[in-house]
């Protein structure tokens, strides 16, 4: 399954502008509610119920904040490139610039953990990384995210 059919075009931000991890996630979790019909609340909470039991930054800049919710009936991406850095209390301890977020349903299982491994190979992947910090506009970051993994590269 390519990252494309995770996340659609309407949801990529491309320049996020928050100070905070808090108000990265209270942000990302109202575009998501919009895009899914999913009430914003609950989002908010899955995502900071998860931060709770560890951080979701992977390091080299990126964080992959997740969870699981009930009423949600497929697996659902959001892609930010932030403005600006922000502490999201990294392994590495390198601010994260660079946030996907993926909503899987509640009996989502494997599917949600392989996607989640997908993300984070991509991601690492420092040319990847560098061509997405480059991108300054929704189309340019979803063409990235749409190469096959051999030639994101």
């Amino acid at each position: 399954m390519p990252i494309t059919d995770l996340v659609a075009p309407e949801a990529i931000l491309p320049a996020l502008k928050v100070i905070s991890k808090k108000q990265a996630l209270q942000e990302l979790a109202a575009r998501a509610a919009a895009l899914t019909g999913q009430n914003e609340r609950n989002v908010f909470e899955v995502l900071l119920q998860r931060e709770k039991l560890g951080t979701t930054a992977v390091g080299y800049g990126v964080a992959i904040p997740h969870g699981k919710l009930p009423k949600l009936e497929k697996l659902f991406g959001l892609f930010a490139r932030l403005e600006r850095p922000i502490d999201f209390e990294a392994m590495d301890g390198q601010p994260v610039d660079l946030v996907f977020l993926l909503l899987a349903p509640e009996g989502a299982g494997a599917d949600h953990l392989k996607a989640l491994a997908r993300i984070a190979r991509l991601l690492r992947d420092q040319d990847v990384a560098k061509k997405l910090r480059a991108s300054r506009d929704a189309q340019a970051i979803y063409s990235v995210l749409a190469l096959p993994p051999a030639s994101a590269a």
